[in-house]
């Protein structure tokens, strides 16, 4: 091993200014940073550990590449119970796939998923490893492909390492956005509980927590050591109406284009031509008229302009002679979700050289999305049928549409179950006295069951009682007709999905020789992994019968099981050359060869140079190549609606358009360049300051053309477009195709300070920030690079500036933290008519916590999250169903008081 190039270390305390770049979430990392033993005792020789970004194992923080930490104590400071809650803090996390982005399953399939995005490039383009070793992916097919954030065992973690200069050749060059590495636990004795209970002040999304750990034995004195971490949590449904900010952003008064036309009374979508002239003569015949005027136009309500508020609203919108309906009057804004995950290790020192280890974890999540009733058109309705329920009867001219939301079938709510299982079993040991080695087997699996269990039924039963004058449309339904409904509600597990990854690993480190900086380090590695991805529809997916999942055309093929599998072979090499005491370059090359799809070669370059002790000039260099997921090319076809109301010019109306998305086995890889500069500077002790540029460009991205790109473009894209002959009505075409480029550069900016003891205890404060200075994409292979930053465009914000700072004050047994994470104003998604050009205002989030150490055993900590119930600032974005905000970065929550205990046995 390579000597230090720096006087000795005190213990705790690294000297190198890079490794104070470690920040992490705020003032959580100030206990990690900066560091001082309070005593002169000699220091132990400071061990070498490997850090994410690189094989060869160095002291802490001596990288070239830009790495920030996240300890166990920064966690618990922030109030942040599982993966995703944490992520969301992070600088260079932007628009993440999360709870609210994914309640209305606009993904494609992938209700319940939850994933990390680095750079704003995608949930696929983001690698996440639990202890430095891929996990399976999230296995229900859609957009995204990457580890659903459920898996994680959220109370096993020890720290979060979080690379963020792009591709990796040692994990994977498909983490073109960065790598995210959660380590767990490795030596643990003892046993602790922890407990936490979190309430909002405005109720709902109520938090319960446990988690109980225990290890026995030493690997140094009894030369084995076992623990296991089980981790329980209950997080409470949020409803729109228990959210103020929800009831005073009605979508009538704020943006009226995304009400349904489907509203409970029903709206009634005449004939057209001679039979709706007759139609609306027979309605003026009844006395039927519209403040005090006939009917005139196709789509139109008997019970306007009345309606039934606050979901069925008067809107001319929709039109001015029918009602619409605010979905956002009548969901879940935050879903309930039950989450239980077990993670277990075991080492074994069988001599001096020799180690084996195993790990198992098992994780099960259980989610339940609860969304507004079902919309449902059932067409050839004659007014004999539904004469029992309106006021006076018209006479029969002939047949019509009803538009009605099911209200009495009941919310539509799906209960996602994400099971997660892995098993990891290997051995490491010393070659010679510069050589070490690490070899493990694992197998890794998901397991997705999207149920639906209230608010979906059997639709072709549904409409012929409802044509058949058993059911009311306009209101309650006699005993006999709600038994009828009742007995025709879908308790059924739509979609299984199974995913698995399961792979070997051999890994060769040590030292090539002696360069004028120290030991030629050098790492060799080899992976084999075989994927597979199984599919199985439900009987009454495959019959297209589900009112609210079905082809509503009836002419496309049934959607059906698919199986899929493929192996992945991999190679790299890396090498650390301190060429002086000054200079060092790491080099690294990785070949991957994916079966069906081809191989690539890329390489990393990596270079950190330290004229002083106090400053610190270190770059990066690299290409990647993500190969298509099992989704993008076998997906089977999936039917739906787009995620929110768009209009088409043709069809003249603002609709949720009927969708196809299709996978593409034509599909190329998508391929990447990417670079960063950046500079660590510590001025005094203590205190350091970190400024890193990077800019990756994506070429050859996978994608389909977004809706609004479609329909902006109707010739241009005319083969995308199927319309019904009879009035023009589009059914769209989302085919995933290579589509084009994506350029973002930024700079990450980290500052950390730690002040010395004094009488009234030590003071801190962090700064972990990013400032996005460019974000270009292509929509299509024909469209132009556009800017996508600081404006919300089609699906997602690129905000110019995220930030999350921290201060910390601790004395004794005491400790207080302040933090603000903030996200800068944007201008807003201005794709309505009429809607004049306007800045979603900044999103500043403030949370405070206190601990006690009452004695060696116990502590207690409280804290406020969302500190000034400060309410998610209001947005007109037309892509997520959770509307007048966006769900991808803000948090309806509000005020959270969170109160938790550690008790050490």
């Amino acid at each position: 091993m390579r000597s230090p190039a720096h006087p000795a270390r005190r213990p705790g305390r690294t000297r190198h200014p890079h490794a104070l770049r470690a920040t992490a979430l705020g003032a959580m990392t100030l206990a990690a940073v900066g560091a001082q033993a309070q005593n002169a005792a000699p220091a132990p020789a400071p061990q070498r550990v490997e850090v994410t970004g690189t094989s060869i194992k160095r002291l802490a923080g001596e990288t070239a590449l830009p790495v920030q930490t996240i300890r166990r104590e920064d966690i618990d400071k922030s109030g942040v119970t599982t993966a995703a809650e944490l992520l969301r803090n992070i600088s260079a996390s932007a628009a993440q796939l999360a709870d609210g982005a994914s309640i209305t399953d606009n993904t494609g399939g992938q209700r319940g998923f939850n994933g990390a995005n680095l750079r704003g490039l995608g949930v696929s383009s983001t690698l996440v490893l639990l202890n430095g070793r891929r996990m399976a992916n999230f296995a229900s097919p859609g957009d995204a492909a990457g580890v659903d954030l459920n898996s994680i065992p959220a109370g096993a973690i020890q720290r979060v390492e979080v690379l963020k200069d792009g591709a990796s050749a040692i994990y994977g060059t498909d983490a073109i956005g960065g790598v995210i590495n959660f380590i767990t636990r490795q030596d643990y004795q003892g046993a602790d509980l922890g407990l936490l209970a979190a309430a909002t002040q405005e109720g709902g999304a109520g938090k319960r927590t446990g988690t109980i750990s225990g290890g026995i034995g030493s690997l140094a004195n009894d030369r084995y050591n076992v623990f296991a971490v089980l981790d329980v949590q209950q997080l409470d449904a949020l409803r729109s109406t228990q959210r103020k900010f929800i009831q005073e952003r009605p979508l009538k008064d704020t943006v009226p284009y995304y009400l349904s036309s489907r509203p409970y009374p029903a709206n009634l979508r005449l004939a057209s031509g001679a039979t709706g002239t007759a139609e609306r003569a027979a309605l003026t015949a009844a006395g039927y008229t519209i403040n005090g005027s006939p009917y005139t136009q196709r789509l139109v309500n008997l019970f306007a302009p009345g309606c039934n508020p606050p979901a069925s609203v008067f809107a001319s919108s929709i039109g001015s002679e029918a009602c619409g309906y605010d979905y956002m009057a009548d969901t879940e804004i935050y879903p309930d979700s039950n989450k239980v995950s077990l993670l277990t290790r075991g080492a074994w020192q069988l001599s001096e050289s020799t180690q084996l280890f195993a790990e198992l974890v098992k994780a099960r999540a259980k989610t339940r999305y609860v969304l507004s009733p079902n919309p449902t058109t059932v067409t050839g309705v004659r007014f004999p049928a539904i004469n029992a329920y309106l006021p006076r009867p018209v006479a029969d001219v002939g047949a019509f549409d009803i538009r009605v939301r099911a209200t009495e079938a009941g919310n539509r709510s799906n209960e996602v179950t994400s099971d997660a299982d892995r098993v990891v079993a290997g051995v490491t040991g010393q070659l010679s006295a510069t050589w070490e080695y690490s070899a493990a087997l694992s197998w890794a699996a998901n397991e997705v069951a999207d149920r639906y269990v209230n608010g979906y039924f059997r639709f072709n039963e549904f409409a012929t009682a409802l044509k058949a004058g058993q059911i009311n449309p306009f209101g309650a339904s006699p005993a006999t007709g709600k038994a009828l409904i009742d007995s025709l509600r879908i308790d059924d597990v739509a979609r299984r999905s199974k995913g698995t990854t399961e792979g070997i690993d051999v890994k060769l480190t040590g030292s090539l020789g002696k360069l004028d900086g120290g030991d030629l380090g050098a790492a060799f590695g080899v992976e084999l992994r075989r994927e597979t991805q199984k599919f199985t529809p439900s009987a009454l997916l495959v019959g297209n019968n589900i009112a609210g999942d079905r082809d509503s055309s009836g002419t496309s093929p049934p959607p059906a099981a698919t199986s899929n599998a493929r192996r992945i072979a991999s190679a790299y090499a890396e090498f650390s050359a301190p060429f002086t005491k000054t200079l060092e370059a790491q080099f690294a090359l990785r070949f991957d060869h994916y079966e069906r799809v081809g191989s690539a070669v890329n390489p990393k370059l990596g270079l950190r140079w330290q004229p002083s002790k106090t400053f610190l000039v270190r770059g990066s260099a690299g290409t990647g190549f993500r190969a298509p997921s099992f989704s993008e090319l076998y997906r089977p076809t999936v039917y739906g609606t787009s995620p929110a109301f768009l209009y088409d010019g043709v069809y003249d109306s603002f609709e949720q358009f009927p969708t196809v998305k299709q996978a593409n086995p034509d599909l190329k890889p998508e391929k990447s360049r990417q670079f960063s500069l950046g500079a660590v500077f510590e001025p005094a002790e203590g205190f350091s300051v970190a400024v890193d540029f990077w800019s990756i460009r994506k070429t050859d991205v996978i994608s389909d053309l977004y809706e609004k790109t479609i329909l902006e473009n109707p010739t241009r894209y005319a083969a995308y477009i199927t319309r019904d002959p009879a009035d023009d009505f589009p059914t769209i075409l989302l085919k995933k195709e290579n589509q084009g480029g994506l350029k973002t550069a930024g700079l990450d900016i980290d500052i950390a300070w730690k002040g010395a003891t004094t009488a009234i205890g030590r003071f801190g404060a962090t700064l972990n920030g990013s400032r996005v200075l460019k974000y270009e994409r292509q929509f299509g292979k024909l469209e132009p690079f556009v800017s996508n930053l600081g404006r919300f465009l089609n699906d997602q914000v690129i905000q110019r500036w995220r930030h999350r700072i921290g201060f910390d004050w601790d004395s004794g047994p005491y400790a207080v933290s302040l933090g603000n994470t903030y996200y800068a104003s944007y201008t807003d998604d201005s794709y309505l008519p009429d809607t004049a050009p306007r800045r979603v205002s900044a999103y500043s989030l403030w949370d405070v916590s206190a601990s006690w150490k009452v004695t060696s055993q116990l502590q207690l900590r409280a804290g406020l999250q969302n500190l000034l119930n400060k309410q998610p600032p209001y947005s007109n974005q037309s892509y997520y169903f959770l509307s007048t905000y966006d769900p991808t970065y803000t948090d309806p929550r509000g005020r959270t008081l969170a109160l938790s205990l550690k008790y050490r046995f």
